[in-house]
């Protein structure tokens, strides 16, 4: 639900100025912030007792003794307040703060809905535009800013001794505010724009200003009213509104030096071509209060347009780039081969063609490569992307000839053989660049492109060179640039260096890689199709990024998942965690850089894992499984909460591993004397504790690492895994005094043989420690980062907002206009067993199956129970729901979705070739591309017919462009 654009009541979106918290013990981090900042307790009070300095307007006034003042500045905002807030006014300029929050400019309060300022503004005071925002600080010392870069007012573009500003806040989860990314104004909504000139009336004394983004084509917008040019409401005197391409208003100037004030008006929409009117906006009548005075312009900027903002549906295909197949392809998908798939998307109605992420993942060279979340740089293309034809040319197109027979050989397997291909191009590339490489830098393209990226690409390029010279990633075993030196680095890839030509070839790789992904990127908006990025949460350990930034990151700790339906023990990715204290030092300049790196390439992105900026799932280095994490940073539990709750506490008994002859025989059977004598001591009291050197899963992991790979010594590892994971307490910092509860305790057998009232009292606390204490802590966490790298992009941005999603995200999310992802196999809502298209909130990406999962096909053959639950309550059918999936369910569940009120309907292309027999592929299982629960598994997906194929598929085409425009996408 859209808040509410007359009384907004915004709830933290932006950093706070001076941040606050309670001081909290957490395992690798200390995350205590102090609070500063004094709270207003009255909203009529003067400014002054806001905590935010004033020296720029002191400065200002004593430069005003010296030179005549040229202008005054009236900004008057429409804002209802809550008790306790205050508004600032902040802007691109010295007299406003400089961009500087905590400079900002204190406003007044005028009434119950408004706050205003004047300023003296000095004729040399600016030559160029102001960009200024209003800035909203709550109760508690948290700010907002209100949404948008397009507050831009051009001071010596108007003729008059005062300026008066009459502003909307505009709150980053309107909806209208989506429509005005490049997505929708590039793309989208291009062909759907407007222009209209009109004639500014003589002395103009008003200039109203409106955004209105869904119009169709010959639409503009048009005001009417009680002032005489409108001949009271008349139809026939609608005075039209003027549209430039180049701005996102419409705008009128009119001159209403004899009207009686307050004037009444509303904006409506008028056909160009029909020449009629279309229909007014609804609800009740704007008022203006500001009547005329002598030498002021006044400018009335209205905000959004009141008409419906919710029609606009599209619908994608979601595709990796490797499993894209086409005739040409070299036994991979390739970013060329995204033109023949943005082909065939417009063909049959698709706006969006969304990806996987697209980084440099090569560590070994080898299949374990192909993990496409493990990136060895956050901000560099893959190779394995690269068209060898595009770099090939006509020079070497007889060597290139020579690799035809692999070429084929590898495009005709089912799936991906990422080894041999990536293996393949590097080789090719290679000797291209042996040819050419010396040319390159004197192409001014690349000089360019080089300016703009090396602040990653040096470092980049450098790391390949040492990762190939050495022959690891893992820089901590390198003979030589272990660690990061700027000197150094400079030193080698310094174009004299003797391994520049080695470095530079990194550079070449990636130039390509830039012009074949700008130039498919581009082919597709001319077809009216967006391309979607996915921006990963984790980088790999031992890649560029950590290797140059290694302040940025924890690398004694892991990122990963708490256990769920799809892996049990939890996920553990292998990735370091953030150092989000040091990031915020430099105002999070890394995570921005790879906001904007995004930019460069797609509309629109996936932000994988957005929790992560709530909190992260932290597992230390000594565990192997996901289940021996917690949430970092989190408020711990303090032994002095057992005292105070009359809770039985004995530290070994909570936080060691619970080890009893029935715990043993539970996960060994008869195999438990063996794991007896080689693994455990005997205390003698009916308990077991493990040997030494056997103490962590990482001990017994590499333990077993020497020995056979067999289905015996992995059930004895799995087995001492569950061992050392049967505890329900950490220590936070080995003081005895904090500690984290692992997550699932009641499923443990050291819970359950606990007395029945402490089983109760450690699940209530359980709950109260998972499920509302840290709510509002987290929510801080995501208010102090989201916004300012939201606001580093005009991209439509989406987050994957799955798994325990706490109580404060979808709040986040919708003040900050982010589409979440509807999953109808992965309800958040814990009483219900499926969610249901129809019931997605507009701003969100709805989807039968996403890349970590099954397909449509492949779920229907995992639980027969809910498949049958499914089958009669979801799609309404009566008996048993048949064993495999046919395509009329496939085609059933495919149209729940089109008709789904959500923003955007998002399909693998798996689910949608799905829906008929004659194309889709036999086996389903073969479909799946990730399967969470294993950490070694390979991602190899391919399309089973060629995009040229499918091009051709006449009858399924037809059919799926008619679903798609009748349901309205």
């Amino acid at each position: 639900m859209a808040t509410s654009k007359k009384t907004i009541a915004a709830k933290g979106e932006l950093p706070v100025v001076e941040k606050k918290a309670k001081a909290i013990v957490a395992d690798h981090t200390t995350i205590e912030k102090k609070a500063t900042v004094k709270k207003s307790t009255d909203k009529k009070a003067a400014p002054k007792k806001a905590a935010v300095k004033k020296t720029v307007v002191k400065q200002a006034g004593e430069t005003t003794a010296k030179k005549a003042v040229s202008t005054k500045l009236h900004f008057q905002l429409r804002y209802h307040t809550e008790f306790g807030q205050n508004l600032f006014l902040t802007g691109n300029h010295v007299s406003l703060g400089n961009g500087d929050i905590a400079n900002a400019i204190p406003m007044q309060y005028l009434n119950e809905q408004a706050w205003t300022v004047t300023l003296d503004w000095l004729e040399d005071a600016s030559k160029e535009p102001v960009q200024y925002n209003y800035v909203l600080m709550n109760a508690d010392g948290s700010t907002v800013v209100d949404w948008g870069t397009d507050r831009v007012i051009d001071i010596k573009s108007y003729k008059a001794n005062q300026i008066q500003i009459i502003d909307t806040w505009n709150h980053a989860g309107y909806f209208e505010n989506a429509f005005y990314t490049e997505a929708f104004q590039s793309v989208l909504l291009k062909e759907a724009q407007t222009e209209n000139k009109t004639k500014a009336e003589k002395s103009s004394t008003h200039i109203f200003r409106v955004k209105s983004p869904l119009l169709s084509k010959n639409q503009v917008v048009c005001i009417s009213g009680t002032f005489s040019k409108a001949n009271n409401w008349s139809e026939e005197n609608l005075v039209l509104m003027q549209k430039k391409s180049e701005s996102p208003f419409f705008e009128i100037s009119l001159n209403l030096g004899k009207e009686q004030f307050p004037i009444a008006y509303k904006y409506g929409v008028y056909d160009l071509e029909l020449k009629k009117l279309i229909q007014f906006e609804s609800g009740d009548n704007r008022v203006l209060h500001h009547p005329v005075v002598k030498n002021q312009i006044t400018l009335v900027n209205d905000g959004f347009t009141y008409l419906p903002n919710q029609t606009w549906k599209g619908a994608g295909v979601a595709i990796p780039v490797f499993s894209l197949r086409t005739q040409s392809s070299f036994g991979v998908g390739e970013f060329t081969d995204l033109i023949k798939m943005a082909d065939w998307a417009s063909m049959v109605g698709l706006k969006m063609i969304q990806l996987l992420p697209v980084n440099d993942t090569t560590a070994t060279n080898t299949n374990k490569d192909s993990y496409p979340y493990a990136a060895i740089s956050a901000f560099a293309l893959h190779p394995l992307y690269l068209n060898l034809s595009k770099i090939a040319g006509k020079g070497h197109s007889k060597q290139l000839q020579q690799l035809e027979k692999e070429r084929l050989q590898l495009n005709s397997l089912p799936s991906v053989d990422y080894a041999s291909v990536i293996n393949l191009k590097l080789g090719f590339a290679k000797k291209v660049f042996q040819k050419v490489g010396k040319d390159l830098p004197e192409d001014k393209s690349f000089q360019v492109f080089f300016e703009q990226n090396k602040h990653w690409l040096v470092s980049y390029a450098a790391f390949c060179y040492l990762r190939d010279e050495y022959g690891t990633v893992d820089f901590g075993k390198w003979p030589a640039y272990k660690n990061y030196k700027e000197k150094d680095i400079a030193e080698l890839t310094n174009p004299q260096s003797a391994a520049y030509l080695d470095i530079a070839f990194y550079y070449f790789l990636q130039y390509h890689l830039h012009l074949q992904l700008k130039e498919a990127t581009a082919y597709a908006h001319g077809k009216g199709v967006i391309i979607k990025g996915d921006i990963a949460i984790g980088v790999f350990r031992h890649g560029a990024d950590t290797w140059q930034h290694p302040d940025l990151f924890h690398m004694d700790f892991q990122a990963g998942a708490p256990p769920d339906d799809f892996a049990v023990t939890g996920q553990n990715w292998g990735f370091p965690t953030y150092n989000w204290q040091r990031m915020q030092e430099d105002g999070f300049a890394w995570w921005k850089q790879r906001f904007e790196q995004m930019s460069h390439y797609f509309d629109a992105f996936r932000i994988d894992h957005i929790l992560g900026f709530f909190r992260i799932w932290s597992i230390p280095l000594h565990a192997v499984e996901g289940i021996m994490g917690h949430f970092v940073p989190a408020i711990p539990i303090t032994l002095s909460t057992f005292a105070q709750l009359g809770i039985w506490f004995d530290y070994d008994r909570y936080t060691k591993p619970y080890i009893t002859d029935s715990v043993l025989w539970e996960v060994f059977g008869y195999d438990n004397e063996l794991v007896k004598s080689m693994f455990l001591i005997n205390l003698k009291d009916g308990t077991y504790s493990l040997k030494h050197g056997f103490e962590t899963q990482r001990q017994v992991e590499q333990h077993f690492a020497t020995l056979d790979q067999d289905v015996y010594h992995e059930k004895i590892k799995k087995g001492l895994f569950s061992l050392i994971s049967n505890i329900i307490l950490f220590d936070a910092d080995g003081t005895r005094e904090y500690f984290h509860f692992r997550y699932g305790i009641e499923n443990t057998s050291t819970f359950k043989n606990l007395e029945y009232s402490t089983q109760q009292q450690l699940r209530s606390l359980y709950l109260n420690y998972f499920f509302k204490q840290q709510d509002e802590f987290w929510k801080k966490e995501a208010n102090n980062k989201l916004p300012a790298l939201k606001r580093v992009t005009n991209m439509l941005v989406c987050g994957e907002d799955l798994g325990m999603v706490p109580g404060c995200v979808p709040e986040v999310m919708q003040q900050l206009g982010l589409l979440s992802l509807e999953i109808q196999r992965m309800p958040k809502n814990p009483e219900t067993e499926f969610f249901h298209p129809n019931d997605a909130p507009y701003l969100s990406v709805v989807t039968p199956s996403t890349h970590d999962m099954s397909t449509i096909r492949g779920w229907w053959e995992e639980d027969k129970n809910k498949i049958q639950h499914f089958y009669n309550h979801q799609l309404g059918q009566w008996g048993d729901a048949p064993y495999y999936c046919e395509a009329w369910i496939n085609k059933a569940i495919v149209l729940q979705h089109l008709y789904s009120p959500a923003m955007w309907s998002v399909f693998q292309i798996q689910d949608l070739m799905g829906m008929n027999e004659k194309i889709r592929r036999e086996d389903p299982l073969e479909e799946q591309i990730n399967v969470p629960a294993n950490p070694n598994h390979y991602w190899c997906y391919r399309m089973h017919t060629t995009i040229e194929e499918l091009i051709l598929a006449d009858d399924f085409n037809q059919e799926l462009l008619a679903f798609i425009k009748k349901s309205g996408r």
